[in-house]
């Protein structure tokens, strides 16, 4: 029967070599699904760990896999490095570095599947990161960039109340940036970006509907653009808000 059906397939192989052929095929199935298996373990790992806030040991899982094509491993490895140059505890020269390398792994994660919605948001977060070390004309030079693919990720996930926060705080940055950087703005671009505080709340709402207290950052500018806007009663109330917010991370005690 097995010789039956190689001959329908046309193969000329002989009883051995068809076997020898069979195993491979074999083997490489039990390869494909273990790798499978792999991943998914890994992706669990990882996101225990971060909901953990063990951000060393994230790293340290993530980086093993750097030359992983699967874009879930990728966008992670890029937050996990964001997270380590965060730390009061890296040094400069290790912040910078870790931001490049974040970036390239967005990238790459992004290259590995565009519909990947973390992937298009990481690479934003990553790529205004870069920006910090190269300037303030690169950083608005890439704003639209950035912004794109912020606007991306929410067409594929519309329930991603980071993702909202932050086109939220790309609003506000716009619509309070100073004198000197608009016209920077103005000779990178025929049509400079800009925004308006109204915007900015805009987003910020939009972000608390999809998850409520979901982040101590998006309480805070609630209330700083209320400022912004001169209503003191709203802007005590988020600020408050915010003042209160369980303090798990070190972004929530700077906060």
């Amino acid at each position: 029967q097995v010789l039956r059906k190689t001959l329908q397939r046309g193969v000329a192989l002989s009883t051995g070599s068809f076997l020898v052929y069979e195993a491979h095929k074999l083997v490489s199935g039990f390869a494909e699904v273990h790798a499978s298996f792999k991943v998914e373990e890994v992706i669990e790992q990882a996101d225990y760990l971060y909901g953990s806030g063990e951000t060393e040991k994230l790293y340290q899982l993530l980086v093993q896999h750097k030359n992983s094509d699967d874009a879930e491993l990728l966008w992670r490895l890029a937050r996990a490095s964001r997270d380590l140059a965060q730390l009061s505890s890296t040094s400069a020269e290790e912040k910078r570095q870790l931001a490049y390398e974040a970036l390239a792994y967005a990238k790459k994660a992004l290259e590995k599947n565009e519909s990947n919605f973390a992937a298009h948001k990481w690479y934003g977060i990553c790529l205004s990161d870069v920006g910090d070390f190269e300037g303030i004309k690169t950083k608005i030079g890439n704003a639209i960039v950035i912004k794109e693919h912020f606007q991306r990720a929410i067409e594929l996930n519309p329930k991603d109340a980071t993702t909202i926060h932050l086109i939220g705080i790309w609003c506000y940055s716009f619509a309070e940036m100073p004198w000197y950087q608009r016209k920077i703005a103005a000779t990178l671009f025929a049509t400079p970006p800009t925004s308006t505080f109204q915007e900015a709340l805009h987003y910020f709402h939009m972000a608390e509907e999809a998850d409520p207290n979901f982040y101590s950052k998006n309480l805070l500018f609630l209330g700083k653009t209320y400022l912004k806007l001169n209503n003191k009663k709203m802007a005590l109330l988020w600020l408050s808000k915010a003042k209160e917010y369980p303090a798990h991370t070190e972004e929530d005690k700077q906060v």
